[in-house]
């Protein structure tokens, strides 16, 4: 629940604290005042959009603090949010939690969960775990069928058996697919069976090895110049050994004087040394270029072959738009296990299908499971939703659930229809279809009675939701949201007396000009201040002596 709330520089409020009680808190003030700042303030919690008009003092950033006090069920439920987007465990929650919304002039956004900075929606995550704004807007999801079916899984306490089930549920839809997606590549690969086996024929017909291409391309200019290569490696070899002048003599002159050098001195042992070292790797080099030049001639057959190779390796790359030989080895392997796949395909795709099938059968027992607690909740609920009711001036009120059983889905494979009929005489059919608002909201009061004492949110709050009623039905109005305050805090918005007079604590919205501005306040009346409110609501006199007589008699009850 909410300990206490403080909203700084938002619209006309400047500074605001309010410090609520944690079962039934009051609200009122002249329309104007700037009750629905504070409701548009607080929803900036749950992860609404800021605007031009957030701003008070246009320099100045906006922000809105809520802290809650927390069960450890709800602990650990905002703990499990706050720790996938990176609180460390020393930031975690433990019996409080801190909310906190920051806009600064330039537009930016802040959102922290107990002083880490969190991304908005998780801020609307965490919100919605501890926080339900009930304005008159939210009344029109009385006919929604998604909320139906959530009223009744609140109700059935579902919640556990629903997580299995959407568990189970994804599982079959990805199953399902992969089923899918295998059979129609194995229709488009048995389609295709014969020219896939004529590209794998042609690609392997080459028996391609990795680098070839380069290796290829590097003999065919060897070839293409073997007679040029021939004559320069002839004039290199006859260089080093066979001219009447060579390398290899000249070096052999020169070791056979140092060695006489080195008979006279030992300083010239290492040079003798070093030199002969060149002599052998001079004649080892003249005569592998002698080799080399005898054996390169003009061989324009195997030149034909390679060229031949190469012209079939470029036209399958052109073929199948690829670079590289390796590319192609890579086409080669894939149409190969492509082809291979048809011989295990009916194997395959009844494994596929059996799972499909089996993540099925487990998600309809879940499924029916559910229908099942979905159908008891709905009889509970039409029995509890119309004796809480009618009370509030709907005496004919009659009531219909039907829940209808289909496909599976992914909320398991109910349908879900809330009917009303408000008239003697009158078939129940869709509450937007014959309601007025003040039915609707009275019929959404007593829905919320039903569901808040199987809830676990701690604080709701009710912006005039008590609008278009009075006389007994505002008092049995305002017995309701109390007897909602006894499974969690109520906060309520209101213009009436007789739902005043019900909350433990009073609170009052108004404002006050200065010399520049008009500011929003809120104070907590005492008992006296309290009494005067309730008067002034009952006769627009503080002072009224029948209408303290009145407030008095309110306060009694």
């Amino acid at each position: 629940m909410i300990t206490s709330l403080r909203i700084s520089n938002y619209a006309l409020i400047r500074e605001l604290e309010l410090t609520p009680d944690p079962s039934f808190n009051i609200i009122t003030g002249e329309t104007g005042s700037g009750k629905s700042i504070i409701m548009g303030a607080l929803s900036l919690l749950q992860g609404r959009r800021s605007d031009a008009k957030t701003f008070g003092v246009q320099l100045e950033k906006s922000a809105v603090e809520a802290e809650f006090s927390l069960t450890p069920e709800l602990a650990a439920a905002v703990n499990a949010i706050i720790s996938d987007a990176g609180a460390s465990e020393n930031e975690l929650c433990t019996d409080k939690c801190v909310l906190r919304r920051e806009i600064t002039p330039s537009g930016r956004s802040r959102a922290a969960v107990n002083g880490v900075q969190v991304q908005l929606a998780v801020l609307g995550s965490v919100a919605s775990l501890l926080l339900d704004i009930h304005s008159q807007h939210k009344n029109l999801l009385l006919g929604e069928a998604s909320f139906q079916l959530e009223v009744l899984d609140t109700l059935a306490k579902n919640a556990e058996l629903l997580t299995e089930y959407k568990a189970i549920y994804a599982d079959y839809r990805v199953a399902l697919q992969n089923f899918a997606r295998t059979r129609d590549e194995i229709e488009r690969t048995r389609a295709d069976a014969d020219y896939l086996e004529y590209q794998l024929n042609e690609l392997d017909s080459l028996d391609l090895t990795e680098g070839e291409e380069e290796e290829l391309e590097q003999q065919r200019t060897t070839l293409a110049n073997a007679s040029e290569l021939s004559e320069v490696l002839t004039t290199a070899a006859n260089a080093l050994q066979w001219d009447e002048a060579n390398a290899s003599d000249l070096l052999s002159q020169a070791l056979s004087a140092i060695n006489d050098a080195a008979a006279i001195s030992d300083d010239y042992a290492g040079f003798a040394e070093r030199l002969q070292s060149v002599v052998d790797e001079v004649d080892d080099i003249a005569d592998a270029v002698s080799q080399q030049a005898m054996g390169m001639r003009d061989n324009p057959r195997d030149l034909d072959e390679i060229e031949r190779r190469l012209s079939r390796i470029y036209t399958l790359k052109n073929k199948h738009r690829v670079d590289s030989v390796e590319a192609l080895i890579e086409i080669r392997d894939s149409l190969s296990e492509r082809l291979a796949a048809l011989n295990d395909a009916e194997h395959l795709l009844k494994e596929l299908e059996k799972t499909a099938r089996g993540l099925k059968r487990a998600a309809m027992e879940k499924a029916t499971a559910l229908s099942a607690r979905r159908k008891t909740a709905a009889s509970q609920l039409i029995d509890e939703l119309t004796s809480r009711a009618r009370p509030l001036g709907m005496a004919n009120l009659s009531v219909d659930v039907r829940v209808i059983s289909g496909k599976l889905n992914p909320d398991g494979i109910d349908t879900v229809e809330f009917l009303f009929a408000f008239n003697k005489n009158q078939a129940p059919a869709p509450i937007g279809n014959r309601a007025s608002g003040g039915e609707i909201s009275r019929v959404m009061l007593a829905l919320k009675s039903v569901t808040a004492e199987h809830q676990h949110l701690p604080t709701i709050i009710f912006d005039e939701i008590d609008t278009g009623v009075s006389g007994d039905v505002a008092n049995r109005m305002g017995e309701l949201m109390a007897h909602i305050s006894r499974h969690m805090q109520v906060l309520t918005i209101t213009h009436l007396p007789q739902v005043a007079a019900k909350g433990m604590r009073h609170f009052k919205v108004f404002k006050r000009d200065d010399d520049t501005s008009t500011r929003t306040f809120i104070t907590q009346l005492t008992p006296e201040e309290r009494r005067s409110e309730l008067a002034l609501m009952l006769s627009g006199n503080s002072a009224d002596t029948t209408a303290l007589a009145a407030a008095d008699n309110l306060l009694k009850h």
